[in-house]
Protein backbone atom coordinates (compact mmCIF):
# COMPACT_ATOMS: atom_id res chain seq x y z
CA UNK A 1 0.00 0.00 0.00
CA UNK A 2 1.22 3.49 -0.85
CA UNK A 3 2.82 5.35 2.06
CA UNK A 4 0.51 8.37 1.69
CA UNK A 5 -2.56 6.15 1.74
CA UNK A 6 -1.30 4.35 4.84
CA UNK A 7 -0.90 7.73 6.52
CA UNK A 8 -4.43 8.69 5.48
CA UNK A 9 -5.79 5.44 6.93
CA UNK A 10 -3.93 6.12 10.18
CA UNK A 11 -5.15 9.72 10.24
CA UNK A 12 -8.74 8.59 9.71
CA UNK A 13 -8.48 6.11 12.59
CA UNK A 14 -7.19 8.88 14.87
CA UNK A 15 -9.84 11.36 13.69
CA UNK A 16 -12.60 8.79 14.22
CA UNK A 17 -11.34 8.23 17.76
CA UNK A 18 -11.23 12.00 18.35
CA UNK A 19 -14.80 12.39 17.08
CA UNK A 20 -15.98 9.54 19.32
CA UNK A 21 -14.31 11.01 22.40
CA UNK A 22 -15.58 14.51 21.58
CA UNK A 23 -19.14 13.21 21.35
CA UNK A 24 -18.70 11.53 24.73
CA UNK A 25 -17.71 14.90 26.19
CA UNK A 26 -20.73 16.57 24.59
CA UNK A 27 -23.03 13.97 26.12
CA UNK A 28 -21.77 14.61 29.67
CA UNK A 29 -24.09 17.58 30.40
CA UNK A 30 -27.02 15.61 28.93
CA UNK A 31 -26.36 12.77 31.36
CA UNK A 32 -26.53 15.14 34.33
CA UNK A 33 -29.70 16.79 32.99
CA UNK A 34 -31.30 13.36 32.60
CA UNK A 35 -30.55 12.46 36.20
CA UNK A 36 -31.75 15.85 37.44
CA UNK A 37 -35.33 14.81 36.60
CA UNK A 38 -35.97 12.83 39.82
CA UNK A 39 -34.51 15.68 41.90
CA UNK A 40 -36.77 18.22 40.19
CA UNK A 41 -39.77 15.94 40.77
CA UNK A 42 -38.87 15.59 44.46
CA UNK A 43 -38.48 19.37 44.81
CA UNK A 44 -41.83 19.93 43.09
CA UNK A 45 -43.50 17.41 45.42
CA UNK A 46 -42.00 19.25 48.42
CA UNK A 47 -43.22 22.58 47.05
CA UNK A 48 -46.79 21.26 46.73
CA UNK A 49 -46.72 19.82 50.26
CA UNK A 50 -45.30 23.09 51.62
CA UNK A 51 -48.06 25.08 49.95
CA UNK A 52 -50.66 22.85 51.61
CA UNK A 53 -48.91 23.18 54.98
CA UNK A 54 -48.68 26.98 54.70
CA UNK A 55 -52.35 27.26 53.67
CA UNK A 56 -53.50 25.25 56.72
CA UNK A 57 -51.11 27.21 58.96
CA UNK A 58 -52.62 30.49 57.76
CA UNK A 59 -56.15 29.20 58.44
CA UNK A 60 -55.10 28.06 61.92
CA UNK A 61 -53.66 31.48 62.73
CA UNK A 62 -56.84 33.14 61.51
CA UNK A 63 -58.89 30.83 63.78
CA UNK A 64 -56.61 31.60 66.72
CA UNK A 65 -57.25 35.28 66.10
CA UNK A 66 -60.98 34.55 66.15
CA UNK A 67 -60.57 32.82 69.54
CA UNK A 68 -58.74 35.86 70.89
CA UNK A 69 -61.45 38.15 69.58
CA UNK A 70 -64.11 35.92 71.21
CA UNK A 71 -62.23 36.07 74.54
CA UNK A 72 -62.08 39.86 74.24
CA UNK A 73 -65.84 40.04 73.58
CA UNK A 74 -66.59 37.71 76.50
CA UNK A 75 -64.36 39.79 78.76
CA UNK A 76 -66.11 43.00 77.79
CA UNK A 77 -69.53 41.43 78.33
CA UNK A 78 -68.56 40.12 81.76
CA UNK A 79 -67.22 43.52 82.73
CA UNK A 80 -70.72 44.89 82.19
CA UNK A 81 -72.33 42.50 84.70
CA UNK A 82 -71.83 44.83 87.64
CA UNK A 83 -73.79 47.55 85.83
CA UNK A 84 -76.84 45.38 85.08
CA UNK A 85 -79.96 46.33 87.07
CA UNK A 86 -82.55 43.73 86.07
CA UNK A 87 -82.64 39.95 85.93
CA UNK A 88 -83.87 40.07 82.36
CA UNK A 89 -80.84 42.04 81.25
CA UNK A 90 -78.61 39.67 83.24
CA UNK A 91 -80.10 36.58 81.58
CA UNK A 92 -79.77 38.19 78.15
CA UNK A 93 -76.12 38.93 78.84
CA UNK A 94 -75.45 35.34 79.98
CA UNK A 95 -77.14 34.04 76.85
CA UNK A 96 -74.97 36.26 74.68
CA UNK A 97 -71.82 35.10 76.50
CA UNK A 98 -72.91 31.46 76.15
CA UNK A 99 -73.42 31.88 72.38
CA UNK A 100 -69.93 33.39 72.00
CA UNK A 101 -68.41 30.60 74.12
CA UNK A 102 -70.13 27.96 71.96
CA UNK A 103 -68.78 29.61 68.82
CA UNK A 104 -65.37 29.80 70.46
CA UNK A 105 -65.57 26.08 71.27
CA UNK A 106 -66.35 25.27 67.63
CA UNK A 107 -63.41 27.39 66.51
CA UNK A 108 -61.13 25.61 68.98
CA UNK A 109 -62.30 22.26 67.60
CA UNK A 110 -61.38 23.50 64.10
CA UNK A 111 -57.96 24.48 65.42
CA UNK A 112 -57.42 21.02 66.91
CA UNK A 113 -58.37 19.46 63.59
CA UNK A 114 -55.99 21.78 61.78
CA UNK A 115 -53.18 20.92 64.21
CA UNK A 116 -53.68 17.22 63.42
CA UNK A 117 -53.65 18.04 59.71
CA UNK A 118 -50.47 20.07 60.17
CA UNK A 119 -48.79 17.15 61.95
CA UNK A 120 -49.67 14.88 59.04
CA UNK A 121 -48.48 17.42 56.48
CA UNK A 122 -45.26 17.96 58.45
CA UNK A 123 -44.59 14.22 58.14
CA UNK A 124 -45.08 14.48 54.38
CA UNK A 125 -42.68 17.43 54.28
CA UNK A 126 -40.02 15.46 56.15
CA UNK A 127 -40.40 12.57 53.71
CA UNK A 128 -40.16 14.96 50.76
CA UNK A 129 -37.05 16.58 52.27
CA UNK A 130 -35.52 13.12 52.70
CA UNK A 131 -36.15 12.28 49.05
CA UNK A 132 -34.59 15.58 47.98
CA UNK A 133 -31.51 14.86 50.08
CA UNK A 134 -31.20 11.37 48.60
CA UNK A 135 -31.50 12.69 45.04
CA UNK A 136 -28.94 15.41 45.75
CA UNK A 137 -26.45 12.87 47.09
CA UNK A 138 -27.06 10.60 44.11
CA UNK A 139 -26.58 13.53 41.72
CA UNK A 140 -23.39 14.61 43.50
CA UNK A 141 -22.04 11.06 43.19
CA UNK A 142 -22.92 10.99 39.48
CA UNK A 143 -21.27 14.38 39.02
CA UNK A 144 -18.06 13.14 40.64
CA UNK A 145 -18.05 10.04 38.46
CA UNK A 146 -18.75 12.15 35.39
CA UNK A 147 -15.99 14.63 36.26
CA UNK A 148 -13.56 11.74 36.60
CA UNK A 149 -14.71 10.25 33.30
CA UNK A 150 -14.49 13.67 31.60
CA UNK A 151 -10.95 14.15 32.91
CA UNK A 152 -9.88 10.80 31.43
CA UNK A 153 -11.51 11.60 28.08
CA UNK A 154 -9.80 15.00 27.95
CA UNK A 155 -6.45 13.32 28.64
CA UNK A 156 -7.11 10.75 25.89
CA UNK A 157 -8.12 13.55 23.52
CA UNK A 158 -4.88 15.41 24.19
CA UNK A 159 -2.89 12.25 23.42
CA UNK A 160 -4.89 11.60 20.25
CA UNK A 161 -4.38 15.17 19.05
CA UNK A 162 -0.64 14.82 19.62
CA UNK A 163 -0.61 11.62 17.54
CA UNK A 164 -2.74 13.31 14.88
CA UNK A 165 -0.33 16.20 14.57
CA UNK A 166 2.57 13.78 14.11
CA UNK A 167 0.76 11.82 11.37
CA UNK A 168 -0.69 14.88 9.60
CA UNK A 169 2.77 16.51 9.41
CA UNK A 170 3.96 13.60 7.23
CA UNK A 171 1.15 13.95 4.68
CA UNK A 172 1.76 16.28 1.67
CA UNK A 173 -0.18 19.52 2.08
CA UNK A 174 -2.22 19.03 -1.11
CA UNK A 175 -3.30 15.53 -0.08
CA UNK A 176 -4.07 16.70 3.45
CA UNK A 177 -6.18 19.60 2.15
CA UNK A 178 -8.17 17.19 -0.02
CA UNK A 179 -8.59 14.83 2.95
CA UNK A 180 -9.94 17.64 5.12
CA UNK A 181 -12.36 18.72 2.39
CA UNK A 182 -13.76 15.17 2.09
CA UNK A 183 -13.71 14.81 5.91
CA UNK A 184 -15.95 17.87 6.34
CA UNK A 185 -18.32 16.86 3.55
CA UNK A 186 -18.60 13.23 4.68
CA UNK A 187 -19.46 13.70 8.38
CA UNK A 188 -15.96 12.86 9.56
CA UNK A 189 -15.41 9.74 7.44
CA UNK A 190 -12.99 10.48 4.61
CA UNK A 191 -11.09 7.18 4.26
CA UNK A 192 -13.00 3.90 3.99
CA UNK A 193 -12.40 0.30 3.04
CA UNK A 194 -13.38 -1.07 -0.34
CA UNK A 195 -14.58 -4.64 -0.03
CA UNK A 196 -16.07 -6.98 -2.63
CA UNK A 197 -16.24 -4.07 -5.10
CA UNK A 198 -18.32 -1.98 -2.68
CA UNK A 199 -17.40 1.32 -0.99
CA UNK A 200 -18.06 0.89 2.73
CA UNK A 201 -18.66 4.62 3.06
CA UNK A 202 -21.70 4.96 0.78
CA UNK A 203 -22.24 1.23 0.06
CA UNK A 204 -22.36 1.81 -3.67
CA UNK A 205 -20.72 -0.56 -6.17
CA UNK A 206 -17.24 0.32 -7.40
CA UNK A 207 -16.30 -0.46 -11.01
CA UNK A 208 -14.24 -3.70 -11.06
CA UNK A 209 -11.28 -1.97 -12.70
CA UNK A 210 -11.21 0.71 -9.99
CA UNK A 211 -11.41 -1.98 -7.32
CA UNK A 212 -8.30 -3.65 -8.79
CA UNK A 213 -6.47 -0.34 -9.16
CA UNK A 214 -6.92 0.45 -5.47
CA UNK A 215 -4.26 -2.20 -4.85
CA UNK A 216 -2.08 -1.67 -7.91
CA UNK A 217 -2.23 2.00 -8.88
CA UNK A 218 0.28 4.57 -7.64
CA UNK A 219 -2.58 7.05 -7.30
CA UNK A 220 -4.79 7.43 -4.26
CA UNK A 221 -8.25 6.60 -5.59
CA UNK A 222 -11.58 7.97 -4.45
CA UNK A 223 -15.08 6.53 -4.59
CA UNK A 224 -16.77 7.73 -7.81
CA UNK A 225 -20.02 8.16 -5.88
CA UNK A 226 -19.18 9.75 -2.50
CA UNK A 227 -15.59 10.93 -3.09
CA UNK A 228 -14.14 9.13 -0.07
CA UNK A 229 -10.57 7.80 -0.24
CA UNK A 230 -10.52 4.02 -0.74
CA UNK A 231 -8.16 1.33 0.49
CA UNK A 232 -8.13 -2.47 0.44
CA UNK A 233 -7.79 -4.12 3.85
CA UNK A 234 -6.26 -7.21 2.26
CA UNK A 235 -3.41 -5.05 0.96
CA UNK A 236 -2.96 -3.48 4.39
CA UNK A 237 -2.95 -6.93 6.05
CA UNK A 238 -0.34 -8.24 3.62
CA UNK A 239 1.97 -5.32 4.39
CA UNK A 240 1.60 -5.84 8.13
CA UNK A 241 2.37 -9.55 7.76
CA UNK A 242 5.44 -8.67 5.72
CA UNK A 243 6.66 -6.29 8.43
CA UNK A 244 6.07 -8.96 11.07
CA UNK A 245 8.17 -11.47 9.10
CA UNK A 246 10.95 -8.91 8.73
Amino acid sequence: MKEELKLLVALQEIDSAILHKSRELEKAPEEIRRYQGPLSESEEAYRREKEKYDAVERKKKAKELEVKEADDRIGKLRSRMSDIKTNKEYQALLKEIEAIEQEKSRIEDDILYMMEELDELAGGLREAEGRIEQEKKRLESLQRDLDEKTGLIEKELAELKGRREAVASRIPSGVYAKYMDVFRKSSGLAVVEARDEVCLGCYMSIPPQVYVEIRTSDEILQCPHCGRFLYRRDALSEERKGRDRD
